[in-house]
């Protein structure tokens, strides 16, 4: 799991992302960090149609993550990760 800090603009784009299928609830839980307890909005899957994220997709976490200074590894594994092709 990861949590960003991301803009208003942001944080509409992804709610119009994930939001028009109707497969996801946006939620807001508390989490553990090292840097002590943050209140977050987390998208919860409602249903499940199976198969792989879109290549796209995970290529806009990978960006998003590594501009927001992940660690390297982490930034590689989603690169790196199972997915679909864009477009099928």
């Amino acid at each position: 799991m990861a949590v960003y800090d991301v803009t208003d603009e942001d944080a509409s784009a992804l709610d119009s992302w994930e939001g028009p299928a109707g497969l996801f609830r946006k939620t807001r839980l508390r989490v553990d960090t090292m840097s002590g307890e943050l209140l977050c909005w987390a998208y919860v899957l409602d249903a499940y149609e199976g198969g792989l994220p879109s290549a796209s997709y995970l290529g806009i976490l990978a960006d998003a993550a590594e501009a927001a200074g992940a660690p390297d590894d982490y930034v590689t594994s989603l690169r790196h990760r199972p997915c679909r092709s864009n477009g099928l």
